[in-house]
């Protein structure tokens, strides 16, 4: 059954990841009888980012690509100053995401000398709870020093007011009023959020539909949470790396979690979900979808919450 295109007003979608081809992509826009043009973000591509014939081919509709990269290089030259700054700032909060996992590990490796002493199980869970107690308060204060740095450097700047943005600025807008809809990429995330502050794109969003996967849809949540059960190099700590956009606010958006983290190993998707609360751990495979509309979740397919007992409820609704 198709939805009329009058039903999806500020309906947003979150994807898993696509294959080559974007079929689940397409499928959905012909689903929901997604209008053109397609205003399409893929700043998460980086250098890459012009590259969507095979994204274009695949809706079947007009796109008009924001270029969002592009941009940002136009911004570089334009604004030498603004861009040493930004440089800074960003050279900052890596230092402080590297504070923060040290952190981190280090309430991790007490937990883990803790949970293997012979004591009664009620002092263990007691442990526990402190552990994620401790492990919280470690991720808000985080966040609340990431907030606060671009804040401060916000006001200081004021980014909007310097030309080259402004005019950038002022063009996406107008661009913007040409489409019916927004499609946002996978890829870094980092660089997809970045690049829209920076251009304030999403301000501009009106009515229209957005269609989001990967780290599209991670941008798109309050806060950013980075995982993997099997990275290259470190522990296996989840980590928040900042706040996000927060148009789909109260989950935590885990895209291909089937493959980065071991659903069998429930004490940590426990913990995770634990320290998470009230945020909704919601999976991401791909196939899934994640609607979202008025701001709340509506509905879920082929999607599940990670629940406090270290399960995935795959018939969990909202």
């Amino acid at each position: 059954m198709t939805t009329r295109s009058e039903d999806w007003d500020e309906m947003i979608v979150l994807l898993g990841p696509q294959p080559r081809d974007f079929s689940d992509l397409a499928g959905l826009a012909r689903e929901l009888q997604l209008e053109g043009p397609v205003a399409l973000i893929t700043a998460a591509w980086q250098e890459n980012e012009s590259d969507d014939g095979a994204l274009t081919d695949a809706l079947g509709l007009s796109t008009v690509n924001l270029e969002l990269h592009r941009r940002s290089e136009d911004v570089v030259r334009g604004e030498p100053e603004f861009i040493e700054a930004w440089t800074a700032r960003q050279k900052h909060l890596r230092h402080l995401q590297e504070f923060y996992r040290l952190r981190l590990e280090a309430i991790d490796d007490a937990a883990m000398a803790i949970n293997v002493r012979h004591v009664d199980d009620r002092l263990i869970a007691e442990q526990n709870a402190m552990t994620i107690s401790q492990l919280r308060h470690l991720d808000e204060e985080h966040l609340r020093r990431c907030s606060d740095i671009r804040f401060e450097f916000d006001h200081k700047w004021n980014p909007g007011e310097l030309p080259t943005v402004k005019k950038h600025r002022e063009e996406l807008a107008a661009m913007l009023n040409d489409c019916a809809s927004i499609v946002i990429s996978g890829g870094h995330v980092v660089a997809l959020v970045n690049r829209l502050r920076l251009f304030d794109v999403l301000r501009h969003r009106g009515q229209r539909p957005i269609l989001a996967w990967s780290a599209g849809a991670m941008a798109l949540t309050d806060q950013i949470v980075l995982f993997h059960d099997s990275p290259p190099f470190g522990k296996n700590l989840a980590q928040v790396l900042d706040f996000g956009l927060g148009l789909c606010p109260g989950i935590v958006a885990m895209p291909d979690v089937s493959r980065r983290v071991h659903l069998d190993q429930k004490e940590g998707i426990g913990r995770f979900a634990r320290r998470m609360a009230p945020a909704h751990c919601l999976a991401l495979d791909p196939g899934a979808r994640i609607t979202f509309r008025e701001g709340r979740v509506h509905e879920l397919s082929h999607s599940g919450r990670l629940g406090e007992s270290g399960d995935v409820n795959w018939e969990w609704t909202p």
